[in-house]
């Protein structure tokens, strides 16, 4: 684990937690990790950026970096501290609204902001802190659900394994867009689109550890898309489709499959849904291109809009936004299947990282 300041007062590590202002949620909560049990405990709070959905921890220098996803739109920067989170300098516009997604790529931080359907990079100074202004790639299409699809909604931004390419996935055209930085500005192009099957709603993807093949979670129907990946080429090519979940849960409310995790050893995928309010444990073992949907169980609180695993890959983190909780799950070294092992109180919780 190692980022810089990453260490708390016990010997344990930190966690932060993102959460919804606008929700009741404390904004940024630092918490320490107990080394031996996973546990949580919350330490401080920030609510200096409104709206803080996602978080990225770069531990080369310590920095954590949040989203405002609000119409404004903006990014801000934390420098971690034995006593908390200090901002670096005010939050920068990120040129486009609802961002809801972000990463850090060839010394550049990116956002999806899915309310305009754009992609955001930002250059970043020399104490890590964002220095603007952004470059905004513009998506374009739509897809056949009216409600959600009457236009482009990028749902995520990350670089490939390579840090040769940066992908996002939209869920308003039904894609994956594949893009290349030019190396003077920054500025991202489209290189290639990966068109999925229509009305599915792509929201995130995740990388097999061994870089060859990626994972497309579906927010508007419970499917996982397999697909290849080159990265000599920058070519995407789905292969299959898995049932994540069934396409209601009881009582007639649809699945929203929200966040997807590959295991470090690469023998794991899981994901988590809202609506069926569970985490799904797929089984790598017939190969990375045949994952095998083993088992369900519920997610310890309601709407899990983010799933993460700690660095080791032993243990899950469900973050329960309705029910305003964090639930850690201990991971069956065997079979991957997660078993609840505690949880706290995170009022509109919508994420969690690690240093």
């Amino acid at each position: 684990m190692g980022g810089a300041n990453s260490t708390d007062h016990s010997g344990g590590h930190r966690a932060w937690i993102g959460s919804f202002t606008s929700g009741g949620g404390r904004g940024v909560t630092t918490a320490a990790v107990d080394p031996l049990t996973g546990a949580l405990t919350p330490l401080t709070a920030t609510d200096v950026l409104a709206d803080p959905s996602y978080l990225a921890h770069d531990r080369r220098t310590g920095v954590l970096y949040a989203v405002s996803e609000t119409e404004r739109g903006a990014a801000g920067a934390f420098k971690a501290t034995a006593d908390g989170l200090t901002a670096l300098g005010p939050a920068v516009r990120v040129g486009g609204s609802g961002p809801t997604h972000l990463s850090l790529a060839g010394g550049r931080l990116l956002t999806a902001n899915y309310t305009s359907g754009s992609v955001s990079s930002l250059p970043l100074a020399a104490d890590g802190g964002i220095a603007g202004p952004a470059s905004v790639l513009t998506h374009q299409g739509s897809g056949p659900d009216t409600g959600r699809q009457e236009g482009p909604h990028a749902h995520q931004v990350l670089p490939d394994p390579s840090g040769r390419w940066v992908l996002s996935t939209d869920l308003g055209t039904d894609s994956v867009r594949i893009c290349a930085s030019d190396p003077a500005n920054g500025s991202l192009r489209v290189h290639s689109e990966t068109v999925l099957r229509a009305g599915t709603g792509p929201r995130h993807l995740v990388f097999h550890p061994a870089g060859e093949v990626a994972y497309v979670l579906h927010e508007l129907e419970p499917q996982l898309t397999v697909c290849r990946w080159n990265a000599e080429s920058g070519r995407l090519e789905p292969v299959g489709e898995v049932p994540v979940a069934s396409t209601g849960a009881p009582g007639g409310v649809r699945a929203y499959p929200s966040a997807i995790v590959a295991s470090p050893d690469g023998r794991f995928v899981w994901a988590a849904v809202r609506g069926a309010d569970a985490i799904a444990t797929f089984s790598l073992a017939g190969g990375a291109e045949k994952p095998q949907l083993t088992g369900t169980v519920p997610c310890g609180g309601s709407w899990p809009r983010d799933l993460a695993a700690d660095p080791a890959g032993r243990r899950l983190y469900a973050a329960n936004e309705r029910s305003g909780d964090v639930t850690w799950f201990d991971v069956d070294p065997l079979t991957g299947q997660p078993r609840r092992a505690g949880s706290v109180a995170v009022p509109a919780a919508t994420c969690v990282v690690f240093g």
